[in-house]
């Protein structure tokens, strides 16, 4: 039985899910960046004007899947905004000056997420429809080997794994 409560991630090489909304907490070049690349994204002040209400923050959370932050505004956050982002699990990752931000908004997207709690069932998303059989299956091999790697017991706290389509059954893998 699993009795950790650990996140840990992991890109994959095809991007799972191209819908997910990232949202850039930034200084002024990263907000003139992300306008210019047609990318959410919140300055200083609008972060200021949440003013730590927590329906405010909690709702900014639900509408982005993911946040990426500059440095200098990295280690304001939890000021500004108080727990709320760290509750839902969606701290911003850290953005730089020095790399790209569309290619970091393309590696957060392709990054999956497990988190080991109590919980005996874990799933995350590893293909989309408009990808093709041997993307899908580098992804499928990539996530299982790396989740497989996390365990303590490795393959022997595996009972099965299933691949399921949001409208077809569930295949079986192992």
């Amino acid at each position: 039985m699993l009795r950790m409560c650990l996140g840990f991630g992991k890109r994959l090489k095809h991007i799972p899910r191209p819908k997910m909304q990232v949202c850039v907490l930034g200084d002024q070049q990263h907000c003139d960046e992300a306008k210019a690349n047609n990318v959410p994204y919140m300055d200083v002040e609008a972060l200021k004007k949440l003013n730590k209400n927590k329906k405010l923050v909690k709702k900014l959370a639900k509408k982005y899947d993911a946040f990426l932050a500059s440095e200098a505004l990295i280690k304001q956050i939890p000021r500004l905004l108080g727990p709320g982002l760290n509750k839902a699990g969606k701290f911003p990752g850290l953005l730089s000056h020095q790399e790209s931000m569309t290619q970091k908004i393309d590696e957060v997207k392709a990054t999956i997420k497990f988190q080991m709690k109590k919980v005996l069932c874990l799933s995350v998303a590893v293909g989309h429809v408009d990808m093709t059989s041997d993307e899908l299956v580098q992804n499928v091999h990539l996530s299982i080997n790396f989740l497989v790697s996390l365990l303590k017991k490795h393959w022997q706290n595996v009972r099965s794994l299933h691949v399921k389509s949001s409208m077809g059954p569930p295949q079986r893998l192992y």
